[in-house]
């Protein structure tokens, strides 16, 4: 026949689009032309397709070979089209079971030699196709694997071109040839760092286990050796494992990173990039590829910016937005992609540039207007997006006393679990399920709204200046938080108080 078609995938952001490829056979001069708004190395398929085709012993036909992806409107981008290209192709001139390229949907790269490269972003694309109501793809070998983690979808991991026409049909030799694998880093096995490691920082301890219980944001300023970063590398270890569409986002995220998946990862993503990132590096970017920055990869887990003093203002301001609306939308020049944000945020600053501005027995060398600046890096409206500030002393001692009691991961993650389900059914006839993400209208007015006597000290913050309105439904959400650890059906005014010393160190 002169008409071929089949189905790929076009992803923008960590969403996927179905798209139609046709290839068109005519008798005119010989050429081979990709329509429908192809980026450069979409273009670039054109020579791909042509030489595997032939080293696979399918020469295409030396006639005009016209191929449309449609919807034409929707800018193609990368090599992951080079295999529906060439099915269809070739379906315009050797005998193939059309209803069987009609029901599939085909993924990945291919090279001069007919074999098939993985690409990045499978695992959302072969979501994509699912969603889409398509029950076959077919996928370089090394991207099997994840594929196989979307149920419901038969996943075809071909090693080249040729067991890939073999599958719909085709009468053609296949040569075994050795598949083309996603180079993986080996990262060598650490222990999981236990909370109980942490030594004389109760109050802090006792901050991080609220801060995994409601989801809420964390600040942490203190002397350099003050055990920030340890308190910040031990969050992911009490939060709850990921349930399944979590941990699906998770890994879908990273398959677009470029990252090899080969299982669902229940454990919350932890991501510290450092302080010399730049705001594309954070927030994503890219000119016509658009590719998920740091908090991004984060979503569904923890974000730590550590000296967050030296991060460039502009960049630390960039987390505004997500911290408000759980996603981040990029837009370039003809394109725009919008990327899940669903983080936990945890920064660690020192007071100053040398460290020891106000601390007990040190000696500052900084000028005044050097300590204003680096401060001045963390702005007011991101602070007053952060729901927990702590200030931490330099530890005095080196060996733990044999009668303090330590918290370990264990134990902290008990906690967390039994708030969370205290939390979860308290919300059970709502649409949130942690008391991060419970908007400020419905804690002040609705059915658990906190008595007149309670909100008190609240309400006097508010009216002298000291809090803002959202700086108010936070301090609200963390005293809920407070509460569910301490087993309370109700807000008390304990609770409001410790969550606006956990907020400013205000007191009652």
């Amino acid at each position: 026949m002169s008409l071929g078609r089949t189905w790929s995938v076009c992803l923008v952001g960590v969403d996927g689009a179905l798209v139609e490829v046709e290839a068109d056979l005519s008798n005119q001069t010989p050429e081979f032309k990709i329509i429908g708004l192809p980026d450069k190395a979409l273009g670039e398929a054109v020579r791909r397709v042509h030489n595997a085709c032939a080293n696979t012993g399918t020469p295409l036909p030396r006639r005009r070979l016209t191929v449309n992806l449609s919807p034409a409107s929707l800018p193609k981008q990368g090599s992951g089209f080079d295999l529906a290209i060439a099915v269809a192709c070739l379906a315009t001139d050797v005998r193939l079971d059309s209803a069987s390229l009609a029901d599939t949907v085909h993924l990945g790269e291919l090279g001069l030699d007919g074999r098939l490269r993985p690409v990045p972003g499978a695992l959302p694309a072969v979501l994509a196709a699912a969603k889409a109501g398509y029950r076959r793809v077919v996928v370089p070998w090394g991207n099997r694997d994840e594929a196989r983690l979307v149920t419901g979808v038969e996943v075809i991991g071909a090693v080249n071109l040729a067991q890939v026409l073999a599958v719909h049909g085709a009468d053609i030799e296949v040569r075994e040839e050795e598949p083309v694998e996603i180079a993986e880093e080996t990262i060598p096995p650490e222990r999981a760092p236990d909370l109980s490691d942490v030594i004389g920082q109760p109050e802090a301890v006792d901050a991080l286990v609220v801060a995994a219980a409601g989801g809420h944001h964390l600040m942490m300023c203190g002397p350099p050796g003050a055990g920030k970063t340890m308190l910040a590398r031990r969050l992911p270890g009490i939060l709850p494992d990921l349930d399944d569409t979590a941990a699906l986002a998770s890994a879908s995220i990273r398959s677009l990173s470029g990252a090899r998946v080969v299982e669902l990862s229940r454990t919350p993503p932890f991501e510290a990039p450092h302080h010399s990132a730049s705001m594309a590096a954070l927030v994503g970017g890219g000119s016509r590829t658009l590719r998920p920055g740091a908090i991004a990869r984060a979503s569904e887990g923890v974000l730590f910016l550590d000296e967050a003093g030296e991060f460039a203002a502009s960049a630390l301001d960039a987390l505004r937005q997500p911290l408000e609306n759980g996603s981040i939308a990029i837009h370039r020049s003809g394109v725009s992609a919008t990327f899940p944000a669903r983080f936990q945020l945890v920064l660690a600053t020192n007071p100053c540039p040398c460290g020891d501005y106000g601390i007990r027995g040190g000696s500052c060398t900084c000028p005044p207007a050097a300590i204003r600046r680096y401060l001045g890096r963390l702005s007011g409206p991101l602070l007053d997006r952060i729901d927990i500030q702590l200030t931490l002393a330099r530890v005095s001692v080196a060996h733990r006393s044999r009668s303090a009691s330590t918290t370990t991961t264990a134990q902290a993650r008990a906690r967390v679990a039994e708030a969370r389900a205290r939390t979860a059914r308290r919300l059970a006839e709502t649409p949130w399920r942690t008391n991060a993400g419970v908007p400020g209208g419905w804690l002040r007015e609705g059915p658990q709204a906190p008595a007149p006597a309670v909100r008190r000290p609240l309400d006097a913050a508010l009216h002298r200046g000291a809090l803002t309105l959202r700086g108010y439904d936070r301090v609200l959400r963390v005293a809920w938080s407070l509460a569910d650890l301490a087993g309370r059906e109700q807000l008390a005014g304990e609770d409001v108080g410790r969550a606006l010393f956990l907020k400013k160190g205000l007191v009652r």
